[in-house]
């Protein structure tokens, strides 16, 4: 699959995924080890916020890529969700419907949120 040519939809990034570890990457890694590759990579993804947001200066040459760093988090989540049949795109379908129902005046109504101006 060519990734660099049209949008992909949850569904298609799943079996890229899914293509790709079963054959360049010879197989999934187990359920614990995937866990572990992913609190890896958000930390990553914390490390770029952190300079780029936050406080913290980048070191001499230091790569700060969010995007990249987002992608990694998001193949892992699709490698985890491979391994325990989770349709991903339906998942997220369904937490949207969740939080309009759950949080559909919580957050409008938080005045923590309407006091400060919007990133």
């Amino acid at each position: 699959m060519d990734a660099s040519k049209e949008p992909l939809t949850l569904k298609e990034i799943q079996k890229a995924v899914d293509e790709w570890i079963r054959t360049t990457g010879v197989r999934y890694f187990d359920p614990l080890t995937n866990m572990a590759v992913l609190a890896e990579e958000v930390g990553e993804v914390a490390r770029v916020i952190a300079r780029t947001d936050g406080e913290q200066s980048a070191k001499t040459g230091e790569r700060l890529d969010l995007g990249d760093e987002l992608a990694d988090v998001l193949w892992v989540m699709c490698a985890i969700a491979n391994q325990h049949g989770v349709d991903l795109e339906n998942a997220f379908r369904n937490n949207i419907a969740k939080k309009n129902v759950r949080d559909s005046e919580r957050h409008r109504l938080n005045p923590k949120l309407n006091d400060k101006p919007n990133n």
